[in-house]
């Protein structure tokens, strides 16, 4: 929590750790174990997607982890960091890899099925970007007890690898070293798309677009106003949706690359009803059908497009893609935020939306030192290589990392084996 030194603690609040005081770890089967107060001092101001709601709302849903736990770093009695934890013992490697890679696991799935079982536990978070919870960056002394606890958690569970997951240059930069010595190593990961706003109006915002970006965004609005029955909804009480909303989510599933995450009626129910964050369901209709959605989410002076739903049955003809977009871009603006982050995925259009790409990337390591050595010998250039695939031809928007990833040779801290 923020609070000026030698301020006297409000109440409720443990007092101030002593100078020099050890951090300790505590590890918590649920978010509600951090008092709101504390996880609103902690958690990144303009994350929607870090809004203690949304992660009570995973803990009700059924996206995918068998568990969560979250590490409270504490120093005396206060509450100075969290990790949020993922556990995964069931995770198939063919359900995480592109469509390519899945093809080709296809024969071995149907020989032998448990050799694609890869138990491993995400650090960060399942839906969006990765942090540690913290007021700012943590001195190695804080760190080292985090990245310990993790690997406990997973020796624990019998996860054997285990990743921070999506990560961003800044972060990384204050962990690495802790990170390093314990022998985890470091890949690209798909970058997230921000639209950076500041726009008087949203026709200010198509006015600052490039001529051809902008054409074609007034063509598509065009095309869908004058399809018949078209309108756009901003909906703030959307649990009465969440049948028509998982019908059209699932379409979009059953077209994606990666399933690491499968939004639930739970999920969503828990969402709508939660206190925070702020959220809207931008829906798209045709007459009293709802054919697309994109569930918007606000925080600060961020806004995060988390998740779409569409009907193929007129997608493209009806722009449905762009016109909930679009509208959740309008939406933004009229909130007052200075940005809006979309998910990895579809960069092209994302690209002309304005978008540019932010850096992310994992640390990882297995708690074999065998396994570890062929994860670090072959993950990185397969990774590399769906990511030049996904980006295409703009791979050359997105920034180079602040320092290459380490490649030094192993000389770490044993990990338990599983």
């Amino acid at each position: 929590m923020r609070r000026e030194r030698g301020a006297a603690p409000r109440p409720g609040e443990p007092p101030p750790a002593p100078a020099g005081a050890p951090y300790r770890v505590e590890v918590a089967d649920t978010v509600h174990a951090v008092p709101p107060g504390v996880w609103r001092g902690l958690a990144p101001a303009d994350d929607p997607l870090w809004s203690q709601g949304v992660f009570a709302a995973m803990e009700r849903g059924h996206l995918g982890p068998e568990g969560y736990r979250y590490l409270l770093l504490r120093r005396g009695g206060e509450v100075v960091a969290v990790l949020p934890l993922c556990l995964f013992p069931g995770l198939r490697l063919d359900d995480v890899v592109g469509p390519r890679e899945r093809r080709r696991l296809r024969p071995l799935r149907a020989l032998c099925p448990g050799l694609l079982r890869v138990p491993m536990l995400f650090c960060g978070h399942l839906l969006g970007r990765g942090h540690i919870a913290a007021a700012g960056p943590l001195p190695p002394e804080a760190v080292r007890p985090l990245v310990s606890a993790a690997g406990e958690v997973a020796a624990r569970a019998g996860l054997g690898t285990i990743v921070f997951k999506d990560f961003g240059d800044e972060e990384l930069a204050w962990l690495r070293p802790e990170l390093e010595r314990s022998g985890y190593f470091f890949t690209r990961a798909l970058p997230d798309t921000e639209l950076r706003l500041g726009h008087a109006s949203f026709e200010a915002y198509l006015r600052a677009l490039p001529p051809r970006p902008r054409r074609n965004a007034r063509s598509k609005l065009r095309k869908f106003e004058t399809w018949p029955g078209a309108r756009i909804e901003i909906v703030e009480d959307f649990a009465p949706l969440v049948p028509d909303v998982l019908a059209l989510y699932e379409q979009v599933m059953a077209r994606a690359d990666q399933t690491l995450d499968r939004l639930d009626a739970s999920f969503l129910t828990a969402l709508a009803g939660s206190a925070e964050p702020r959220r809207a369901l931008v829906c798209a209709y045709e007459g009293d059908r709802l054919v697309a959605f994109l569930l918007c989410l606000f925080r600060g002076t961020g806004a995060t497009g988390a998740r779409i739903g569409l009907d193929y049955r007129i997608a493209h003809e009806a722009r449905l893609y762009h016109a909930v977009h679009y509208a959740a871009i309008r939406l933004a603006i009229e909130s007052g935020c200075a940005r809006i982050r979309f998910a990895q995925t579809a960069y092209t259009p994302k690209v002309e939306l304005g978008c540019g790409l932010v850096p992310q990337s994992y640390a990882l390591t297995h708690r074999r030192p065998l396994r570890r050595a062929l994860l670090r010998a072959l993950l990185p250039r397969a990774l590399d290589t769906a990511l030049a695939e996904a980006l295409g031809r703009h791979a050359g928007l997105l920034p180079q990392p602040a320092a290459a990833p380490s490649r030094a040779p192993e000389k770490r801290t044993p990990h338990a084996p599983s």
